[in-house]
C-alpha cells in the first residue's frame, strides 16, 4: 500500500484521513500540531497519539518533505536550500532575514511557463507543478531548522514568489496556503502570506473565493505593447483585464491594496514617461508599488536602471500618492535574489528555446 503524504493534507483532509482509521476529529489537530509546530517526523515520537493509532500511521502515512541538496548562506545572511522533487528536477527556497521579520521565498512549480523576459526561471523552461507537500514542505524544512533549540518561531511572513506561477497550481496551492494560516500548524496571519502572480486572472477569482491571502501582482510595464514583450501572459490577459481583476480581488482581500512589482531594467520600462503612464494606469486601483532592481543571470542582454533612475522614478510614483518603495537587493551573491532563482529544471515544453527568442526584441529596444 502506497503511504499517504500527511504534509499533502490540509485540516480538512487530514480529519477525513483520520476518520478512516476510525479515529475522532481531534486526533488530527494532534496530527497537525506533532508535524508542522514541532517538526516532528516519526510518529513514534507522538507521544499523546495512542500506540495503536501510531501503529496504523507507520503502516500508512509518513511525512515527507524535500530532500536538501544544497544548504547555502549569503554574507548578508539571506538563505538559499536547493531541494530534490526527483526526475532530475531541484527547486530553491530561500529565507531573507530582517530586522523585524524573517521572510520566506517559497517555490510552486519546477521552473515556470510564463516566460518572463527579465527572470532566470522562466528561461529554464517547465516541468511540473509540485505537491501540496513540496510547496509546505519547503515551510517544514526552513521553519524547523531555523528555530534553533528555542524554538522560537523564526519564519514571520511566507511570499509564494519563487519558482513557478502560483495561480497555474491553485489545486496544490490552496491546500499549502490553508496549512499556513491553520493556527494548529503556522498561525500565520493571510496579511503575511503573499501569492505572487504574473496576471492570471480567472485563477485570481479563484483565489479570492477559495482562499484569499495577500496578492502580488507582477507588472513591469505600463502600456500592453510592451508588457506583451516582457510577460508574454499580456498577450493573453491584457492590462485592462488585469486591472479589473484586481479591483474585484479587493473586494474580498485582507489588505485594502494591490502590491505591483516592477522590476527596474535600464533603458526599456523606466523612464518618466513610464512612470506617467503607470500612474493613470492604476488610477481607480489602491495600490502599493515595489520597484525591483534587476538582477542579472547568464545569457539575458538586459540591465539593471541605475540608483538615480531608479530615485527619479519612484519620487514621479510618490508625487502621485502612491506608495512605493524600492526593495533591497538581498542574496546575490548566492543568486537568491528576485529573478534569480533557477534550480534545476528538466523542460518538457522547449519553453527556454523560446524564451530566449523573445529576448531579442527586448535587448534591442534596450540599446
Amino acid at each position: 500500500m502506497r503511504r499517504v503524504n500527511l504534509l499533502d493534507l490540509d485540516a480538512a483532509s487530514l480529519t477525513a484521513f483520520v476518520a478512516s482509521l476510525d479515529e475522532k476529529p481531534f486526533r488530527a489537530r494532534q496530527l497537525l500540531r506533532w508535524i508542522h509546530q514541532r517538526g516532528a517526523s516519526r510518529f513514534d515520537a507522538m507521544t499523546d497519539l495512542a500506540k495503536s493509532l501510531r501503529e496504523q500511521l507507520a503502516a500508512r502515512a509518513e511525512v515527507l518533505a524535500p530532500a536538501v541538496v544544497r544548504d547555502t548562506t549569503a554574507a548578508d545572511g539571506t538563505r538559499k536550500w536547493l531541494l530534490d522533487v526527483g526526475g532530475g528536477n531541484a527547486i530553491e527556497t530561500v529565507f531573507i532575514p530582517e530586522d523585524e521579520r524573517g521572510t520566506l521565498c517559497v517555490s510552486t512549480q519546477a521552473g515556470c511557463a510564463m516566460a518572463c523576459a527579465f527572470c532566470a526561471t522562466g528561461q529554464q523552461g517547465f516541468s511540473r507543478n509540485l505537491t501540496t507537500a513540496e510547496i509546505v514542505g519547503q515551510l517544514w524544512l526552513a521553519e524547523h531548522a531555523l528555530r534553533g533549540n528555542r524554538g522560537e518561531r523564526a519564519i514571520s511572513n511566507v511570499v509564494l514568489m519563487g519558482m513557478g506561477e502560483p495561480l497555474q497550481n491553485l489545486d496544490a496551492v490552496v491546500p499549502a496556503l490553508r496549512l499556513m494560516l491553520d493556527d494548529n500548524a503556522y498561525g500565520l496571519s493571510r496579511r503575511r502570506v503573499t501569492v505572487s502572480t504574473s496576471g492570471l486572472v480567472r485563477q485570481m477569482d479563484k483565489l479570492a473565493a477559495q482562499c484569499p491571502v495577500a496578492l502580488a501582482v507582477s507588472l513591469h510595464a505600463p502600456n500592453d505593447a510592451l508588457r506583451d514583450q516582457l510577460v508574454p501572459l499580456n498577450r493573453k490577459h491584457p492590462l485592462r483585464e488585469l486591472m479589473a481583476a484586481c479591483r474585484r480581488y479587493l473586494q474580498v482581500a485582507p489588505r485594502d491594496f494591490i502590491t505591483f512589482e516592477y522590476v527596474m531594467l535600464d533603458g526599456v520600462n523606466d523612464s518618466d514617461e513610464h512612470a506617467r503612464e503607470l500612474i493613470a494606469l492604476v488610477a481607480d486601483v489602491p495600490c502599493k508599488f515595489n520597484l525591483i532592481p534587476f538582477n542579472p543571470f547568464p545569457g539575458t542582454g538586459l540591465r539593471r536602471s541605475s540608483p538615480q533612475r531608479i530615485r527619479a522614478f519612484a519620487q514621479i510614483l510618490a508625487e502621485a500618492g502612491i506608495v512605493t518603495t524600492t526593495r533591497k537587493t538581498r542574496g546575490d551573491d548566492i543568486d537568491a535574489a528576485c529573478g534569480q532563482l533557477a534550480g534545476e529544471v528538466q523542460d518538457r515544453t522547449r519553453r527556454a528555446e523560446r524564451a530566449a527568442k523573445r529576448l531579442v526584441p527586448v535587448v534591442a529596444a534596450a540599446r
